[in-house]
């Protein structure tokens, strides 16, 4: 019983995590603390994969999207700059505009929280864990071809972020 309410309880905590991320990571009128938002909802959805006892996709989750990703994103910012009288970190939110930001995100919550209390909750117990040894295989046999794709999409990313920054501080 004590279980279940730590795990609500971190549920919560969770939960707010990945929304004030989100929210930072939206309304932020700089892009570095839009990444310090898609941080934190990160981080967030790390927590989520532990409560549901996928401790290794947690670790894959911080290892590959806050480690990697987001520091790709940090280099890309770094080395791009905006084109000078830009509307970036002055722009202002209308009010039009959060009024439709608001609606568009309640609508789902709306939908979604009549469902889950329309439909009755089926469990089916602890999941069943798969070794880290069976998921290094699937990644190294099966899923190989795709598995260093990522890394092509991500070395591709960061060579092109290279060559922007190259690029503008060769014309400024």
């Amino acid at each position: 019983m004590e279980y279940l309410v730590v795990a609500k309880i971190l549920f919560a905590l969770y939960a707010v995590a990945i929304l004030l991320g989100g929210f930072m990571a939206v309304l932020a009128k700089s892009l570095v603390r839009a990444m310090v938002g898609l941080i934190l909802t990160l981080f967030g959805v790390a927590g989520m994969y532990l409560l549901m006892n996928a401790a290794f996709i947690a670790f894959m989750q911080l290892l590959i999207y806050v480690g990697a990703v987001v520091i790709l994103i940090f280099f890309a910012i770094m080395l791009t700059k905006g084109p000078s009288g830009s509307e970036e970190g002055m722009r202002k939110a209308g009010g039009r505009k959060l009024l439709f930001a608001l609606l568009g995100g309640l609508f789902p919550a709306v939908v979604l929280g009549a469902m889950v209390l329309n439909v009755p909750q089926v469990t089916t117990g602890q999941p069943v864990e798969v070794g880290i040894a069976y998921l290094g295989k699937g990644l190294l046999e099966d899923f190989v071809l795709a598995f260093e794709l990522i890394s092509v999409v991500l070395l591709i990313a960061m060579a092109g972020a290279v060559l922007l920054g190259w690029e503008r501080r060769k014309q400024g």
